[in-house]
């Protein structure tokens, strides 16, 4: 059991909404209506995480953004991590180091050394989607990505980018020579199933909505039984 005192961790970043976000949010109802879930959100893997940590069993990681907070699902453990969980088993103890906003340096700085403090039994990460959305993130993206590459431990999963556009292309190479030479196990999200959204985005039209986290969580339900866990289908 660790102590749950131990993770000093939080599932925020700190930095607020961008600009325009905050503006759409005062006029658009479906915008307003997701960014409402980013603070219970936060609050209910904060308590969630205590808990697992008072707990034993296997520890899996999530790091991530905030589609492994469940941003846009109708309850936080909507999301990709959320529905991962059952699929792994009630003995898997979750601790979810996710944070809304989060791009690959949250993960590198905060999220992947407080994961490895806990010394996880397995890691999984999603991460890259706020890097590569707005051209002044993606500058660098190929040089931080792979020091994430280099840093996550052998067999820890990682989700890869549904883009076909410069810089997603550039990540998802990376990624695929890090699975070759680093021994990672890939979640392969170019699938049909994660590349086409329709019907599968929340009211903010950005943020995927249960069918489309449903969908995530299957492709790393695949991942994890390739990698030799024992998973049940997710829902």
């Amino acid at each position: 059991m660790t102590d749950p005192g131990e993770l000093g961790f939080s599932n925020r970043t700190g930095r607020p909404p961008g600009r325009l976000i905050t503006l759409a949010s005062r006029v658009l109802p479906g915008i307003r209506r997701v960014q409402g879930q980013i603070e219970p959100y936060a609050e209910f893997w904060e308590a969630h995480n205590r808990a697992a940590l008072g707990r034993t069993g296997p520890l899996w990681i999530a790091l991530g953004d905030s589609m492994a907070q469940g941003i846009g699902a109708t309850t936080p453990d909507g999301g990709w991590a959320g529905r991962l969980a059952p699929a792994l088993g009630e003995r898997w103890r979750l601790v979810n180091l996710s944070q809304y906003g989060a791009r690959v340096d949250d993960v590198l700085d905060r999220q992947l050394p407080a994961a490895l403090r806990l010394r996880p039994d397995l890691l999984v990460c999603l991460i890259g989607s706020n890097d590569l959305m707005q051209p002044r993130h993606q500058d660098g993206i190929g040089d931080r990505y792979a020091r994430l590459l280099d840093r996550l431990p052998r067999g820890t999963v990682i989700g890869n980018q549904p883009g076909t556009f410069a810089a997603a292309l550039q990540v998802n190479g990376l990624i695929d020579d890090a699975v070759r030479r680093r021994g990672l196990v890939l979640a392969e999200l170019r699938d049909p199933r994660t590349r086409h959204w329709r019907g599968k985005l929340a009211s903010d039209r950005f943020h995927p909505n249960d069918r489309g986290y449903a969908a995530i969580a299957e492709v790393f339900t695949e991942a994890l039984r390739r990698a030799g866990y024992r998973p049940r289908c997710s829902g």
